[in-house]
């Protein structure tokens, strides 16, 4: 087995490490189980894991080195037997404690790398793996983090977690919205709890030079979308003079983006009535009520019933949220892609612009491609994709996660 020049441990090293550091429970490989690994990549499934008695009794979350066949240690993983992500890298160093210092250095690098690509306090601060944490996220609004945890390991953490932002960013408030469908797939409960302060009302988002009114407590995942920030702007500067669709609308946020870009009138469509109320409470805020009208309705009902009206707009917009939540349904969300597509495409003038997105992580962006081509045809529309796009940068991607860059978008300008 060829080692990576970068590990300094050594086979048959002695259990503890130079530094003193309590070893850890060691984690063995399956023969030829390593490759991955060896180079880095943060997930070893639990198929590539000898599981024996010793591995399956340990607890859910617990911290280990893993070694290859050959005595090799791979680094520091949190353990879960149970899952089928079985164990990941949260250091490269063989038993590394993990403990609050390591956390609050993970954070502080993770926050000045934000405060230099954004001038205001309103970001993703963790994105998972891409900043060292495995499966946490932390959004920040100014003084409120409102963090998921969907990893067994990182929840046995949560104290050191909690301690170590409040020594980096001494917020007033923190959320715990403990509630996502992976947590099941840890073996985890869900969750919604205040573990600092309190949050009894909406808060506002600054983004774009344009306030937005955010339900971190109640609003889906944890309240609002930083991931599309550069998408609306990309799509506001297209905007001025124009009548503008916006499919999914939320909170309002590619909608309110365009008004305050100069479209001359907006439509924003959702289902949700407390996520309207709150985007035309922002409408309101930033002086833009007189441009934007909020329509409730389920979105291919009322795109439908617009084409029968004859209705064209400038821009459409289609944001969905994901159509594919799971492999299985790949099928028939690529037949929700197509539909989709095709349905806005048809609302949007000559020489006017389709902006589509997908948020599924497991949508391949190929196939999501191939489906908004098929929309295109089955509308007898053709065009010129100008920018295929993903997140904005405070999501970045794990070089060794590539299938981690879930949001997957198109700016195509139509004949």
């Amino acid at each position: 087995m060829t080692k990576p020049p970068s590990r300094s441990s050594a086979p048959g090293a002695a259990m503890a490490t130079a530094s003193g550091n309590k070893a850890l429970p060691l984690i063995r490989l399956r023969p030829g189980a390593h490759r991955r690994a060896q180079y880095g990549h943060p997930w070893v499934y639990s198929n590539e894991i000898a599981m024996d008695a010793k591995a399956r009794a340990l607890a859910p979350g617990t911290a280990v080195t893993l070694m290859a066949e050959d005595g090799h240690r791979l680094g520091t993983f949190l353990f879960n037997p149970h899952a089928l992500i079985a164990a990941r890298l949260i250091d490269s160093r063989p038993d590394t404690p993990i403990d609050t210092a390591l956390l609050a250095d993970r954070i502080g690098r993770a926050k000045a790398l934000r405060d230099r690509l954004f001038d205001r306090p309103f970001y993703r601060l963790i994105h998972a793996e891409a900043d060292g944490l495995p499966g946490t996220i932390v959004d920040r609004y100014d003084d409120l983090l409102v963090v998921q945890i969907n990893t067994a390991g990182m929840d046995a953490l949560t104290p050191e977690l909690m301690a170590a932002l409040e020594t980096t960013l001494a917020p007033q408030t923190i959320l715990l919205r403990n509630d996502s469908s992976a947590r099941t797939l840890e073996g985890l409960p869900e969750e919604i709890r205040v573990a600092k302060g309190a949050i009894d009302a909406p808060v506002t988002v600054i983004e774009n030079h344009v306030t937005f009114i955010a339900d971190p407590g109640g609003g889906q995942k944890t309240g609002w979308f930083f991931d599309q920030r550069d998408n609306r702007a990309m799509v506001a500067r297209l905007a001025r003079d124009k009548r503008v669709l916006d499919l999914y609308t939320y909170m309002g946020g590619f909608a309110l983006a365009a008004a305050n870009a100069g479209a001359r009138s907006v439509l924003a469509v959702d289902r949700s009535e407390p996520a309207l109320t709150l985007a035309a409470e922002a409408a309101r805020r930033n002086k833009l009520a007189d441009r934007v009208t909020f329509r409730r309705g389920e979105v291919f009902a009322v795109t439908e019933s617009l084409i029968d009206a004859g209705e064209r707009f400038d821009i459409v917009i289609a944001d969905p949220p994901a159509f594919v939540k799971s492999k299985k349904e790949l099928n028939q969300g690529a037949r929700g892609y197509r539909k989709l597509a095709r349905l806005a495409a048809t609302l949007v003038k000559p020489g006017g612009f389709l902006f589509i997105a997908s948020c599924s992580h497991n949508m391949p962006a190929d196939e999501f491609g191939e489906q908004v081509r098929r929309g295109l045809f089955d509308a007898g529309r053709s065009g010129r994709i100008l920018a295929r796009t993903g997140a904005a940068p405070d999501h970045p991607l794990h070089p060794a996660l590539p299938e981690s860059a879930y949001l997957k978008a198109e700016l195509i300008a139509l004949d």
